[in-house]
């Protein structure tokens, strides 16, 4: 069962941006009087734009449209992104590793916004085969839908690729869409047992990929 196509999440797995999401949520939260703990940032993490800013709004602001809490986060985290991106080891460097030997993509429930962005910054715009955007969904992760469009776009049967997220969101998507799954958590973001047990492989850093990993993922360990 030869191994075609290797598709990436991005944020917590190209871009250790959870520290930005974060951050930026509390932000809001604290100009609105209120808090957004950690405890709060599962709940949002690996799903669309829509479905993060919904639960915002029911959490924060129920006066708010779901337009406005999305605007104002994205401008946020945007805004952190210009000082300093926070690509994570070996990203960059992991995604032409895969392109060596496979197809690769980009599958994310980030706004295109900044998906656009991080990919014209770190010239991997040109490396991936496609970008499939949450966005564009009607269902966000642990819906397998993005993964299923990206294989239709790759023209790959789910047996034969993987996938690589740090959420248990994108977990959950990416074994439900039947893929083989790496696991790369983000630093301070551990998985929770019940979801690490569903990764055939799982990876602190972008540092240990390789195109072995992915040849012999379908072997057991």
């Amino acid at each position: 069962m030869p191994i075609e196509a290797v598709i990436f999440d991005m944020d917590g797995v190209l871009v250790d941006s959870e520290k930005y999401w974060l951050l930026s949520r509390q932000e809001f939260a604290r100009d609105l009087g209120k808090e957004w703990s950690h405890a709060d940032q599962p709940l949002v993490m690996g799903v669309n734009t829509i479905e993060w800013a919904r639960v915002m709004r029911e959490r924060l602001c129920p006066d708010w449209t779901v337009e406005a809490v999305m605007e104002d986060v994205i401008a946020r985290v945007i805004a952190h992104y210009d000082q300093q991106l926070p690509l994570r080891p070996g990203a960059v460097e992991a995604v032409h590793q895969a392109a060596s030997a496979f197809k690769v993509a980009l599958a994310s429930g980030s706004p295109s916004r900044i998906i656009n962005h991080v990919l014209k910054l770190t010239g991997l715009d040109q490396v991936f085969e496609t970008v499939v955007y949450g966005d564009d969904m009607a269902n966000g992760k642990p819906s397998p839908d993005i993964y299923l469009e990206t294989l239709r776009r790759l023209n790959v049967l789910p047996e034969h690729a993987v996938g690589i997220e740090d959420s248990g969101n994108g977990v959950r998507s990416l074994y439900n869409a039947g893929m083989w799954i790496i696991a790369a958590p983000s630093p301070g973001f551990p998985l929770s047992p019940e979801v690490a047990a569903l990764a055939h492989r799982q990876i602190a850093s972008l540092e240990e990929f390789s195109v072995e990993m992915v040849q012999n993922i379908t072997q057991r360990l």
